[in-house]
């Protein structure tokens, strides 16, 4: 791989200018996937092309709308702005569809006050922020949302290069009922498998907000017995712990992710007893290569990368992991924060999907604050700083969207472009000219 690149930042305006060549096929791409994972699909390829042409959560013309409509389906956007769902959750269960956010005028596509959840085969999201927020509700009033999150019936879905920040429960997540039908093999079939998440930027879940436990700053929870769960170049940033959280009987893989300024926990593997009251326990996979964990102002003191809780094993692979201080010392790789029973059994071959290779972890830092997140060609102010605040160790746990931050939840004036079917590639939903394009087009 080789990357050129000239970069300059007006940091008023929260644009990143970039001009990127990418050769070869690293896992990392500055406004794409390269590697689907397990999850191979190709979304709502050849279906009918949908037009969002309204902010409004719901009604004709919308986004919920589109992801109500039956069928193979590409959703492109005619107006860009926040839509605002005021405190519900938009479920979408038609599956075979790609969402383009790409396609969407600039400021892009914004969810605040609810949240994204997924219970269908066959989805591809790309270029979508979403930012649920505490939005004024008293602490621990309940109704609280992640960003996105999988459910029942979710399989093959890529969430990739979109935002999240302040959720109320997990800001990114895989889910379902993880007990359903007789045997393991039914458990894994029912919940959710195949799914990869890639150049996210997951960070700043709110810690005292309104879930009724109290503290939930939270990366991405992993729900107990989901198979085939890629994690692949994001950047987790100040959420206090899931930077992510496997639960019992996972198999999954973290590749190529940067994880900044965790409190209690970065990555952790836990099989909770009681949840699993008549069981057989399963052992967890879990791959950990390529990735780097660097302490920050929250983290408690000597916290290493992956930690072991609960009762169940884990067949554990680590490879080329970075773990260090704020100093830039090192850090322990692994360690346990309970006494039970279980165990970290080292793993001969790494759990990964065919093919999948990973950069040195000292490439990240430089890599990563250039391709991950939403629209990197005409970065969200609220991203920028927050790639600023990693840069610069500036991290922090909030409890509010508010703090450090006094406009809360962003307020972007509303826009609208015609979708011109004819500029875009409508199998894989790139630009013809190519996604260097979209960078070199933003100028202010």
């Amino acid at each position: 791989m080789r990357i050129l690149c000239t970069l300059a930042l007006a940091a008023t305006a929260g644009l990143c200018h970039a001009q990127i060549e990418w050769q070869g096929q690293a896992p990392l791409h500055p406004a794409t996937y390269v590697h689907a994972g397990w999850a191979q699909t190709t979304g709502g390829q050849g279906g009918k092309i949908i037009r969002v042409t309204t902010l409004a959560a719901e009604g004709p013309g919308s986004l919920t709308a589109a992801l109500e409509t039956s069928g193979p389906r590409i959703v492109v956007f005619e107006v860009g702005g926040v839509i605002d769902l005021g405190g519900k959750s938009v479920k979408l269960r038609e599956g075979r569809v790609t969402i383009a956010g790409q396609t969407a005028p600039n400021p892009g596509i914004t969810l605040v006050k609810g949240e994204l959840e997924v219970f269908a085969k066959d989805v591809i999201l790309q270029h979508v922020s979403i930012r649920p927020g505490a939005y004024g509700r008293g602490k621990r009033s309940g109704n609280d949302h992640d960003g996105l999150s999988t459910g029942d019936g979710a399989e093959r879905v890529i969430v990739d290069h979109c935002s999240f920040s302040w959720a109320t429960d997990e800001n990114l997540s895989v889910g379902g009922h993880r007990f359903e039908g007789a045997t393991p093999d039914d458990w894994r079939a029912h919940t959710s498998h195949a799914i990869t998440y890639s150049h996210n930027l997951i960070y700043e879940g709110l810690n005292e907000a309104v879930h009724i436990k109290g503290e939930h700053s939270k990366g991405s929870l992993i729900h107990d017995n989901a198979t085939q769960i890629l994690l692949l170049g994001n950047v987790y940033a100040s959420n206090r712990e899931r930077n992510a959280l496997f639960k019992g009987g996972v198999w999954g893989a973290m590749v190529n992710n940067l994880i900044y300024n965790p409190g209690w926990r970065a990555v952790h593997y836990n099989l909770i007893a009681h949840e699993w009251v008549g069981r057989p326990y399963q052992t967890g996979k879990i791959t950990l290569a390529g990735n780097v964990y660097r302490a920050g102002p929250n983290t408690e003191r000597n916290l290493p990368l992956f930690t072991l809780g609960g009762v169940g094993d884990v067949q554990l692979f680590e490879q080329d992991n970075l773990a260090q201080d704020r100093q830039g010392q090192p850090l322990p790789t692994t360690g346990r924060y309970t006494s039970g029973p279980a165990q970290i059994v080292p793993a001969r071959e790494p759990y990964l999907p065919a093919g999948l290779k990973w950069l040195a972890p000292r490439e990240l830092e430089r890599l990563l604050p250039l391709v991950v997140g939403s629209r990197p060609w005409a970065r969200d102010p609220l991203d920028f700083k927050q790639l600023s605040d990693i840069a610069e160790d500036r991290g922090t746990l909030i409890d509010d969207e508010t703090q450090n931050n006094p406009d809360g939840l962003p307020k972007r004036k509303p826009t609208q472009r015609a979708f011109v079917e004819a500029d875009w590639n409508l199998t894989d939903m790139a630009p013809k000219a190519g996604w260097q394009s979209l960078f070199t087009q933003v100028s202010r």
